[in-house]
């Protein structure tokens, strides 16, 4: 029988095997088994987090103009406040505002007005968001009913403020002192200052990163009158607004880290990648890196989209413009592109030969019947019926435009009678704009005796040049 030593030493050799047994076990031929303690994307950097060291992912934007209103305003801290507010004093009964008098032995308490307005202005330091300390200063006129006298209560007070730093409407506490004083007359209150607590609650409304809107609910404990008397309690609603500076800017988002991707080839070094390139193998521009089409005629329509690509040309095909009758309209704008245009103030526009309307061509030279009053630019009633053919036809034919002429005899001065022809040329015009021809179709002019068609000696000729004439515009 062995010693019991190696009966021992035995026993552990046994009992140690199956500790290492299921890694002997485990491992292939040749060592090549995989190193414990994490899986092979943890060891090759292909997991959860080789992905996020890869592909940045973008961080939260921080603009306060991306959240909604309730939450884009919250008290921030380091922030001084400065406002201004106005409300109502509701004034206790027993109040010991007064400042006796010895010289005055009747004098005694009086009790102020039930209901006084307030305003003031306050001043506040915020180290932290819901904590911050304050001071105030206010006035609240007032009377003395009983004498029908004006009174002025004044306070200066310091608070501490503490507010729910949430979201852009933030309820609040105050709690502090301060001094109650009064100015009056010396045979009514007196000068008087006591000292005063005041508690309160409120809400403030964040409208914008500068302007808060504020209401203030206020219990304001100072002295009663008599001798002994304890603390009395006044009331405040004060409604105020106030400027915040210091506070935060609205931050842009801060850009997300992106992950450099690899650069692709371009054959052609034409700067497009070859995967964006139609012509990979042939330099070419944008719009797909193919090179540019030809333009043989060198008119700047490229081949493909000229109609004419031997022919230098113009729009809208890239040909050269057509005038076969040499009448200045070109094709396609010409309706008769083998005949050219009667330029005779008739449908010029058109390319076709044409000839005035009959209608018209009444109307070309002295107009007979225009009438006028002696040495003046006024129409007779007589003249009428020859103006009124004269609308009809203008209105007729919308393309015609005319000039209507002056004319006088010899008889005065030149000047004067100038001005008189051309008078009489626009009265003639006026007539026509008012009974519907478009202005823009008439021009006038005077020529007094410069243009006669008869002679000045004899008083049939001289009536003769005293005319109106119309000339068809081309």
């Amino acid at each position: 029988m062995p010693p019991p030593s190696r009966l021992l030493a035995l026993r552990l050799s046994v009992g140690l095997v199956p500790l290492g047994a299921p890694t002997a076990l485990a491992a292939p031929p040749g060592g090549a088994a995989e190193p414990s303690g994490g899986t092979p994307a943890e060891h090759d950097g292909r997991g959860a987090g080789g992905r996020a060291a890869t592909e940045a992912e973008p961080r939260p934007s921080s603009r306060r103009s991306d959240r909604p209103w309730i939450q884009r305003w919250a008290p921030e801290r380091n922030v001084l406040e400065l406002g201004v507010y106005g409300g109502l004093w509701v004034p206790a009964r027993d109040l010991e505002l007064f400042e006796p008098r010895l010289e005055f032995p009747d004098q005694g308490f009086l009790p102020l007005a039930p209901l006084a307005p307030a305003v003031g202005a306050r001043a506040g330091y915020y180290p932290l968001r819901f904590l911050g300390l304050e001071a105030e200063g206010g006035v609240m006129p007032s009377s003395v009913p009983e004498y029908d006298v004006d009174v002025t209560v004044w306070t200066l007070r310091g608070h501490v403020i503490g507010q729910l730093p949430v979201a852009s409407i933030a309820p609040f506490v105050v709690a502090g002192a301060g001094a109650l004083g009064v100015r009056g007359h010396p045979l009514v209150l007196g000068n008087d200052v006591d000292p005063a607590f005041h508690l309160g609650i409120g809400t403030k409304v964040f409208i914008n990163r500068r302007i808060t809107a504020r209401l203030d609910l206020r219990d304001v404990i100072s002295p009663r009158r008599g001798l002994g008397g304890d603390g009395t309690n006044s009331l405040e609603a004060l409604l105020g607004l106030s400027i915040m500076l210091g506070r935060g800017p609205d931050r842009e988002p801060e850009p997300a880290e992106p992950t450099p991707a690899p650069e692709a080839s371009d054959a052609d070094g034409d700067g497009f990648p070859d995967p964006d390139d139609r012509c990979p193998r042939a330099p070419g521009v944008a719009p797909d890196g193919c090179p540019a089409p030809a333009d043989r005629d060198g008119d700047g329509w490229l081949d493909p989209d000229d109609a004419c690509p031997d022919e230098p040309g113009a729009e809208p095909d890239g040909c050269p413009a057509r005038d076969a009758d040499h009448d200045g309209i070109l094709v396609p704008d010409d309706a008769c592109p083998d005949e050219p245009e009667t330029l005779n103030g008739f449908e010029d526009d058109d390319g076709c030969p044409d000839e005035l309307p009959e209608a018209v061509e009444r109307f070309r030279g002295r107009l007979d019947g225009i009438h006028f009053e002696l040495s003046k630019a006024t129409l007779t009633p007589a003249s009428r019926p020859a103006l009124d053919q004269a609308v009809e036809v203008l209105q007729q034919f919308p393309s015609v435009r005319i000039e209507i002429s002056g004319h006088t005899d010899n008889t005065g001065r030149r000047e004067i009678n100038m001005q008189l022809s051309q008078r009489r040329a626009d009265a003639v015009k006026a007539y026509l704009v008012e009974h519907g021809v478009d202005e823009a179709r008439i021009t006038t002019r005077g020529a007094a005796p410069d243009e006669p068609i008869d002679s000045n000696v004899s008083r049939e000729g001289r009536a003769n040049n005293r005319r109106i004439e119309f000339r068809v515009l081309e």
